[in-house]
């Protein structure tokens, strides 16, 4: 008859149990903490790539379809990045000279502006001086004047090489992402072990791939559709430069929700600098307002299914530590890279939980 284990050893064996887990958890801790200063330290290698492998993935499915029909990548990837080297070159021309005076006379404007904004705060002035009266504290106003803007040659000369070097390595990353892409993934399927773990391989990076490249195409096409009828909006309504701020609402809304109220803000803003009365002054914004819930709650819900839809406190958590690490370039790249990581960790086994966690 088989001995049983002594009683005495499996309070032992409970006690190591529990500090190898809390070992374990400490290591966890240490290994994010260690990624996230990582992440922070080579931010400027990172941001590029991260964009180069957005637009590589966004721009595939073109080169790719041209491989079908007998068209060299390398001719396709060539023509593709002349063809959005040309339109985006031709948009910041069409775009920067308004951007430009509207930055020159912005201290202008903001002297126009305060004298309608003391009319509408003169309420609650009124009521602080009350306030201040039944406490018996001294009031003292100090007008002060507000300062100019200066931006000296010299910054604007020294900022452009790395502005150049930034968008040429972007350049360079996409047109080698198209041109090799395939072959990278050719690479990564050697790796595996057997033909079981090849085909399950092709067939979750090829599912991961197509899933990607169509959230970040529609993500750009309802962005652009959403500047467009902004900018048709504000033509209509004969606010200047429609097309500047409609480029600004596109861009923008790639931020969610703070996107779109920074836009309803700056045009708050520009109405009031352009219109007399509150009506007028309010409503670009609140004609925008419209639009983007409309847009928010309707179209792009409708369009991109159940399967892209994320959960606000997880957008919203993930835009907070990306835009803490990488500024405004981790803001305008956290929902892309949060979605991507959400269909990733659907088709990798051990992290389906992840998936789960940040859906809606």
């Amino acid at each position: 008859m088989p001995r049983r284990p002594p009683l005495h050893g499996r309070p032992h064996s409970r006690r190591l149990a529990r500090h190898l887990h809390g070992i374990r958890i400490v290591l966890n801790i240490m290994l994010a903490l260690a990624l996230l200063y990582t992440v922070t330290l080579a931010k400027v290698l990172l941001i590029p790539l991260v964009l180069a492998a957005f637009l590589g993935l966004a721009l595939n499915p073109i080169v790719a379809g041209a491989a079908r029909r007998r068209v060299p990548r390398w001719f396709s990837a060539s023509v593709l990045m002349v063809g959005l080297l040309t339109a985006v070159g031709w948009a910041g021309s069409l775009l920067a000279q308004p951007a430009m005076g509207w930055f020159h006379s912005a201290p202008a404007a903001i002297r126009a502006l305060l004298p309608k904004l003391k009319s509408v705060l003169q309420p609650f002035e009124a009521a602080s001086r009350a306030t201040q009266s039944l406490v018996g504290g001294a009031s003292a106003h100090a007008a002060g004047s507000p300062g100019s803007v200066a931006v000296s040659a010299w910054d604007l000369l020294s900022n452009t090489p790395k502005a150049m070097a930034a968008v040429l390595t972007v350049v360079l990353l996409v047109f080698f992402f198209l041109l090799y892409g395939d072959t990278l993934l050719r690479r990564l399927v050697e790796l595996a072990p057997n033909f079981r773990h090849k085909r399950h391989t092709v067939a979750v990076v090829r599912s991961i791939q197509t899933e990607v490249s169509r959230y970040i195409l529609t993500t750009v096409l309802i962005n652009v559709v959403l500047g467009l009828t902004t900018a048709a909006m504000l033509w209509l309504l004969h606010v200047p430069d429609p097309l500047l701020w409609g480029a600004v609402a596109a861009l923008a809304n790639f931020i969610p929700y703070v996107g779109a109220i920074t836009t309803t803000v700056v045009l708050l803003l520009v109405g009031s600098v352009h219109f007399d009365t509150l009506g007028q002054a309010m409503l670009p914004a609140l004609c925008f307002a419209g639009i983007t819930a409309v847009e928010g709650n309707l179209i792009t819900p409708m369009i991109m299914g159940r399967r892209m839809r994320i959960s606000p406190i997880a957008i919203l958590l993930w835009l907070l530590v990306w835009g803490w690490l990488w500024g405004i370039p981790g803001a305008l790249l956290a929902v892309p890279m949060l979605t991507s990581a959400k269909l990733i960790a659907g088709h990798v086994r051990g992290w389906e939980w992840f998936a789960h966690l940040v859906q809606r």
